[in-house]
């Protein structure tokens, strides 16, 4: 796509405008709007809440119609899609029931915690510090979605038609897609990141290649990514294609008896390579494995978050080369 991955508001559409934070990595997840006649649709809002303010800010600059958001779309329930959303309070603030049921299960707080704690938990505590110290989790209010659905939901904003599909569980529990097929726009949340590692913390994988096949089955022509640049269906087929090639390499080494650990070091990237955060593979072989096995429990966050530590360092990411071992 011809369009500068620069942060702030773009407008992508008549009245449709995609948020974007540069670089895309951890926390910097993308943002919409989609505002016709005087009112609104927001799609998601940011990880903390001074950064939701500034971008709310930017909308009204934008647009006479930021202070008429109506409607607020949390695409899932990781933190950095909606974690502001104390200031949009008085909308329908809409998710899936799933991503509804999962969004109290890590609150601001423990990251809070964690990142006070971060000189007592060595490289951990490094790590955390480097991927999240950026953001300011204190004064954050839980707010979670006072609508909710399963499987699909139709909006109007504007005689625009908003199409709500549930796709998860994938990325989470309750990934969704909002689509604006007049437009040919959607917005994906993490079920693309462009530029960086997916990371699988619910699975089934499948569900999510079905997502991406959903996606590219669509006239759609542009595809605002829950992390990175804008992008068109080339980027839906790169991460397709990561999410096949890994599973197939994780089931080699799982069938040999491999460790996550050990298997996560030993597959190739090839291709993906030049993917940035490549130390979530350690999460992403972890929940294959699980499916692998047929395991219902759920990952073991913090122990994930020390082994993604530990890859860090040994691939040279984040400045930890020189970062103590707790």
């Amino acid at each position: 796509m011809a369009r500068k991955y620069e942060k702030g508001l773009q407008e992508i559409g008549d009245g449709i405008f995609a948020y974007l934070q540069p670089d895309g990595s951890w926390g910097w997840n993308n943002a919409g709007l989609v505002a016709a006649d005087g009112d609104a649709v927001l799609v998601d809002t940011l990880f903390d809440v001074k950064l939701t303010r500034d971008m709310l800010d930017e909308m009204r600059r934008a647009t006479n119609t930021a202070d008429n958001i109506k409607t607020v779309v949390n695409t899932h329930a990781n933190g950095d899609h909606c974690w502001g959303n104390q200031l949009v309070a008085g909308a329908d603030i809409i998710a899936s029931k799933a991503a509804a049921e999962e969004m109290g299960q890590v609150t601001p707080q423990v990251l809070a915690n964690m990142i006070k704690a971060a000189p007592s938990l060595g490289l951990m505590g490094a790590y955390v510090t480097r991927i999240f110290g950026a953001f300011d989790f204190e004064g954050i209010d839980l707010t979670p979605p006072n609508v909710t659905f399963e499987g699909s939901m139709t909006r109007s904003v504007g005689g625009k038609t908003v199409e709500l599909i549930e796709v998860g569980p994938a990325h989470t529990k309750g990934d969704i897609l909002v689509h604006l097929p007049e437009d040919r726009t959607i917005f994906t949340g993490d079920i693309l990141f462009i530029g960086g590692h997916p990371i699988v913390w619910e699975g089934p994988v499948q569900n999510w290649i079905d997502a991406c096949d959903r996606i590219l089955e669509m006239d759609v022509e542009t595809i605002v990514p829950g992390h990175g640049p804008l992008t068109d269906k080339s980027g839906v087929r790169q991460v397709k294609d990561y999410l096949i090639y890994l599973r197939e390499e994780a089931r080699v080494r799982f069938d040999t008896g491999m460790s996550v650990e050990e298997a996560a070091r030993d597959i190739s990237l090839g291709t993906f390579s030049t993917l940035s955060e490549s130390e979530r593979v350690i999460v992403n072989v972890s929940t294959l494995y699980r499916e692998f096995s047929q395991q219902e429990e759920s990952n073991n966050v913090p122990a994930l978050f020390a082994a993604m530590a530990e890859l860090a360092k040994e691939r040279g990411l984040y400045g930890l080369a020189d970062a103590a071992q707790a």
